[in-house]
């Protein structure tokens, strides 16, 4: 297969105007794969290690792999919309991706923040042509943060899509009670990573060896 490819970046539209993108891609593209970052007033961007995690265990899956910056961060344009612009704005990333690769294989993957969005980019895309086949959450926001700064009100999942749930033991930024509160009605199962805080300091390596022994290459 040779070396990976170099991480590319490009500069999409969405409504609220440009959409900075990294693409890390395969040397054949046999699907297309989403991943958001954390939360944009908290430092999050697209070259978090775990959204960098993410992006490289889709591309090494074959999937060309898009990694956009929500509104504000880098040179990603517009303002924090809460969820609500972020999601359009993910929805025209994937039209972009079809656009240039056709309708393949389509996953999502998010971390906090951006696992919250995917669930309303999942929810979105369910009765599509192309709904998400593999979905990957990590550290998943759900009910009051932390510090009672902000409450994610995240709706299930669309029934049927193969969702994988990690979530740290010791996450300090969304109580792991609060995940297992969201997963229970739904009867998702919720993967736990003994003793992993919120961003899995020294364990990026053990997200990378769930997914890639949960997925097969496509």
């Amino acid at each position: 297969m040779g070396r990976p490819l170099p991480t590319e970046r490009v500069v999409l539209r969405g409504s609220e105007g440009a959409i900075e993108t990294l693409l890390d891609l395969p040397h054949e593209v046999r699907g297309i794969a989403l991943v958001c970052h954390p939360h944009p007033l908290f430092g999050g961007a697209s070259t978090n290690k775990v959204a960098h995690t993410l992006a490289r265990v889709f591309r090494d899956l074959g999937y060309a792999t898009m990694r956009p910056n929500f509104r504000g961060v880098g040179a990603s344009e517009g303002t924090h919309d809460h969820g609500e612009g972020e999601t359009e704005d993910m929805l025209s990333v994937v039209a972009w991706a079809q656009s240039r690769w056709g309708c393949l294989p389509l996953a999502l993957g998010g971390f906090s923040f951006g696992g919250y969005v995917q669930t309303r980019v999942a929810g979105r895309l369910a009765d599509s042509m192309t709904p998400v086949q593999r979905l990957a959450l990590v550290g998943m926001a759900a009910g009051h943060a932390a510090d009672g700064s902000r409450h994610y009100d995240t709706g299930p999942l669309p029934e049927g899509v193969p969702a994988l749930v990690i979530h740290g033991e010791n996450d300090e930024t969304v109580a792991l009670a609060n995940v297992l509160a969201w997963a229970r009605p739904q009867e998702l199962p919720v993967t736990v990573v003994p003793g992993a805080d919120h961003f899995f300091h020294g364990k990026l390596h053990v997200i990378r060896n769930i997914l890639t022994g949960a997925w097969a290459p496509l």
